[in-house]
């Protein structure tokens, strides 16, 4: 099977991430896409995050009508900080027969040399990249190594969504309904 892991905070998940994995889903041909949020994400050690199990509900939430679509709890149930070296290594001895390919946006093509383990790394899986407003995907370090892929390109962030709730402001389309509704519900983000 080809996989795409669309590893990420999600904090919240939006319309943005489910655009983005539809359209590498389509047009690199893949069976599924694994959504795995990261417990900790290495470049966000010290920031404070959502607790990983309203971020998972949340992707849950967002993907439940989509069959090719799955949330994965890898990460999470791992703990710590998430370094997508080890997961990719584990996943590829625990799914020996699945080829894999793992999905970032080019905020972090961008931070990519930084990775851990980076060069082993990018010998084991192949790196899809996304556009993403205000980034450029043709970084010296990434040329030949990362696959582009354009989708449409949606200006939404999740630090903009935590600051409209935040605000009293509508998230309304921003993410899916089912998403918007937890927050609420949740009273995440400062949501009353």
């Amino acid at each position: 099977m080809k996989i795409g892991i669309f590893g990420g905070t999600f904090d919240p998940v939006h319309t943005a991430h489910l655009i983005m994995a539809e359209h590498v889903l389509d047009s690199e041909e893949l069976d599924r896409i694994w959504l795995m949020p990261a417990a900790v994400p290495p470049h966000k050690q010290g920031e404070e995050i959502t607790d990983g199990r309203h971020r998972f509900r949340m992707l849950q939430l967002a993907v439940q009508d989509h069959p090719q679509l799955e949330v994965s709890s890898y990460e999470l149930d791992k703990k710590g900080v998430s370094y997508t070296y080890e997961t990719i290594r584990e996943l590829k001895q625990h799914y020996p027969d699945h080829q894999f390919q793992f999905i970032i946006g080019a905020d972090m093509v961008e931070y990519l040399p930084n990775w851990h383990r980076i060069n082993e790394l990018l010998s084991m899986v192949q790196f899809i990249a996304v556009a993403r407003k205000g980034y450029r995907l043709d970084q010296p370090f990434t040329e030949h190594r990362v696959k582009k892929v354009d989708v449409p390109e949606v200006d939404i962030s999740s630090s903009m969504i935590r600051e409209r709730v935040r605000d009293g402001r509508s998230i309304r389309y921003l993410v899916p309904e089912s998403v918007r509704a937890y927050i609420k519900e949740q009273g995440l983000y400062g949501a009353g």
